[in-house]
């Protein structure tokens, strides 16, 4: 027998011990989203909605979340721990261009306990500012129609490590200073730091 074929019997071998596995190949990226109340990991849905997941992980990488914030708590009136966090990368850290809008009526996913997701103005024009939903917010998933509202927010992952770090932020002291009248009483004071985000 020639050592090639020698070679190729081995390769077989190892391979046969070690069968590919699907579940292994299509392993979704997740993030450790370290704050100075605790960590949140985050599991991303790259194939459902790999634009918005690509735009995320491109800020991570590059480290330009850390040293930012979570810097409000939208809570719900009347829900005790009901509500989102938002969170942006450090202050003057240079952004890239807006990304297309992924509405969850193509990618399927909601806006359900967990949920982390674009925050934007006009669909088309989120950079990196991002929320999380402590709780189900169905409302901000997108509906039929063509106005900028029923167009939604774009989902991208879910929450599958810190729950309790989200509802420790949302239950902060919201008192901060605010220009825009719609953000009056969210925002938290003192901001909760951002040490660090990165793959895990």
């Amino acid at each position: 027998m020639t050592v090639s074929k020698i070679a190729r019997r081995a390769l077989i071998g190892a391979l046969a011990a070690f069968p590919f596995s699907p579940a292994l190949a299509a392993a979704k990226p997740r993030v450790a989203i370290v704050t100075d109340k605790g960590t949140i990991v985050v599991e991303l849905e790259d194939q459902k909605a790999p634009i918005t997941a690509k735009n995320f992980l491109y800020y991570v990488d590059k480290h330009r979340f850390d040293d930012g914030q979570f810097f409000r708590a939208n809570r719900a009136k009347g829900a005790p721990g009901a509500g989102s966090i938002q969170g942006q990368p450090k202050l003057y850290s240079r952004r890239a261009p807006p990304i297309a809008h992924e509405s969850t009526l193509k990618t399927g996913l909601k806006h359900k306990a967990g949920a982390i997701s674009m925050g934007r103005d006009a669909p088309g024009s989120a950079t990196a500012d991002f929320f999380i939903c402590a709780s189900a917010q169905p409302y901000l998933d997108a509906k039929p129609g063509k106005s900028d509202a029923a167009q939604g927010y774009a989902v991208f992952g879910y929450v599958v490590q810190g729950m309790d770090v989200v509802k420790k932020i949302l239950a902060g002291r919201t008192d901060g200073v605010t220009n825009v009248p719609s953000m009056k009483g969210q925002i938290l004071n003192p901001p909760v730091k951002i040490l660090s985000m990165k793959r895990v």
